[in-house]
């Protein structure tokens, strides 16, 4: 096994890491905050996939998708959060559980409905079309690192908005004691609708950088969803940093364990059957790890407010 192909596989597990940890941020500032379990997070990056490649197929410009996916995106939330969200949170999680899935089938109807069964396909741009050399002689696209940069950028931005604004102090406010910051005069609702349109943006960009590297299709954003939700149970409910940690954990061990196991068990059981054998375990592996993970730490790696 080459280093280079190593290195590869591991830079293909850190960008599955960072998209992850897009769609688990949104996840977990929407429970930290409202206490809303939100199935249908999936269904707006979906929307911002199909704004993303609807608006650059129109003009040309993968740019004005991307900014696109982000307005379609955070309006969907806010819309969301006004028209069907607010009527939950005083509501025990199976109704939001109920209510959410619902959302699932409205958003994969009405877009079957406006851009048709066959999925869209959005190209990358020009400029990010290149690939860097790695050591050992290998090449990585560039615009997968692209996308880990810009997970990064994200995470330190969270982490800026969060710690050092006066929004994340509602924030955090509102995590620890909403009732309180409500009698101090801070108005709730308008907090909660900034809250889950910001989440729905982030899920949003996640979709569109996404999107350059597979098929724009209804339902893309349901087996994405799971593993988010497998991101914040290992990384603590309402913690951005365990988002990324548990992101990039998730990430990781998928990756190289899909590329890692079908190699190690045909060294003992022979090629056909340590391929078969390998790419069972690696379906399971994160699951594996997060039971793990909370046979020591129940409350996942990160306190909520970490």
């Amino acid at each position: 096994m080459s280093t280079a192909l190593l290195i590869e596989q591991i830079l293909n597990g850190l960008q599955f890491g960072v998209m992850l940890f897009l769609m688990a941020a949104g996840l977990t500032l929407i429970f930290g905050v409202m206490g809303l379990i939100n199935l249908a997070h999936g269904s707006l990056y979906m929307i911002g996939a199909f704004a993303c490649a609807a608006v650059a197929a129109a003009t040309g410009s993968f740019w004005l998708g991307l900014v696109a996916s982000l307005a379609a995106a955070a309006a969907a939330g806010a819309l969301v959060e006004l028209v069907v969200i607010r009527r939950l949170y005083d509501r025990d999680h199976l109704d939001q559980v109920l209510a959410t899935f619902a959302l699932i089938l409205i958003f994969s109807e009405g877009t079957r409905w406006l851009f048709g069964s066959f999925p869209l396909y959005l190209d990358i741009p020009s400029a990010l079309s290149g690939a860097v050399q790695l050591p050992g002689g290998g090449r990585y696209p560039l615009y997968r690192l692209t996308i880990i940069g810009v997970g990064i950028a994200v995470a330190v931005g969270l982490y800026l908005l969060i710690s050092k604004t006066r929004l994340g102090m509602r924030i955090r406010a509102g995590e620890s004691d909403r009732e309180m910051i409500a009698a101090l005069g801070v108005d709730i609702r308008t907090l909660y609708t900034v809250v889950f349109a910001l989440g729905a943006a982030l899920a949003g960009l996640a979709g569109a950088l996404v999107g350059a590297l597979q098929s724009v299709q209804v339902g893309m954003g349901e087996p994405v969803l799971i593993l988010a939700f497998v991101v914040i149970v290992i990384g603590g409910i309402g913690s951005i940093k365990g988002a990324l940690v548990g992101a990039i954990l998730v990430g990781l061990v998928d990756t190289l364990g899909r590329f890692l196991l079908p190699k190690l068990f045909a060294a003992f059981m022979g090629p056909a059957q340590g391929a078969t054998a390998g790419a069972a375990i690696a379906s399971m592996l994160i699951y594996i790890v997060m039971a793990l993970i909370l046979a020591f730490r129940p409350k996942g790696l990160f306190a909520a407010n970490a």
